[in-house]
């Protein structure tokens, strides 16, 4: 739960940081809107990760109690797995993230439910459809504690409204397992917290400049309409300009 100091006492979803820059994720660590972390192989190659066990174990050895997600990056389901039950040994925080199909196309969600029921924490990735929602939910149920990713701010990008895909997502993993929680994946802006929250998701993940705007949730719009044209004249006397 998130920290009830300011316009923050709206939030009450788990809010993660997405990212793999370590100094960042050592300062989000010590905000209280911070309860949680994912990251991917494409924020790893953005922070220039080059040794990639090393790099999770040495982040581990700084956030040891919050939730941390980890990807595999094999395409091969077979090297999937050996990747997946490494990485979980790296901590008791640590959640698996699977993509839930390969590159091929391939579903993954044979060795989800393998994984999951051995015990292994799995954060299931790259979802889009209520249709692969579903398939996850059935594959994680009776499993270890997991969560499933949707990726709505994506969705939003190519001109679909995420807001009845993650409803029904939340009512799917909801009446699944109780254990299966809902994660709004590809946050665009800081009032997807909110749609979130609206939709019935646990948690949402977002970029570290997303959760800093969180802070100012319940900002008076007269006073906020007023700080931008003080913005505009700061910013219009130091270029100088004159008509």
């Amino acid at each position: 739960m998130a920290s009830s100091t300011s316009g923050a006492s709206r939030i009450a979803i788990k809010i993660f940081l997405d990212g793999a820059d370590r100094a960042q994720m050592l300062e989000m660590a010590k905000n209280p809107l911070v309860s949680g972390f994912t990251t991917n192989p494409s924020l790893m190659k953005k922070a220039g990760v080059k040794d990639y066990r090393g790099y999770c174990k040495e982040i581990l050895t700084q956030i040891a109690d919050q939730p941390i997600s980890f990807e595999v990056f094999a395409d091969e389901f077979s090297e999937m797995k050996r990747q997946a039950l490494e990485i979980a040994t790296w901590g008791k925080n640590v959640y698996v993230k699977i993509p839930v199909t390969n590159s091929k196309g391939q579903s993954a969600l044979e060795l989800v439910k393998e994984l999951s029921h051995s015990g292994v924490k799995l954060n299931v990735t790259a979802i889009y459809t209520l249709k692969q929602v579903w398939e996850t939910c059935l594959a994680l149920k009776g499993g270890a504690p997991s969560i499933v990713s949707v990726f709505a701010g994506r969705t939003a990008d190519v001109g679909h409204d995420p807001m009845p895909i993650m409803v029904g997502a939340a009512e799917m993993c909801r009446s699944t397992d109780p254990s299966i929680e809902l994660l709004w994946a590809s946050t665009r802006e800081a009032f997807n917290i909110i749609q979130a929250q609206h939709a019935g998701c646990q948690i949402i993940t977002a970029p570290a400049d997303v959760i800093k705007k969180a802070a100012g949730f319940g900002k008076d719009l007269t006073e906020l309409s007023l700080d931008t044209v003080k913005a505009f004249k700061v910013d219009a006397d130091s270029a100088g300009f004159s008509l």
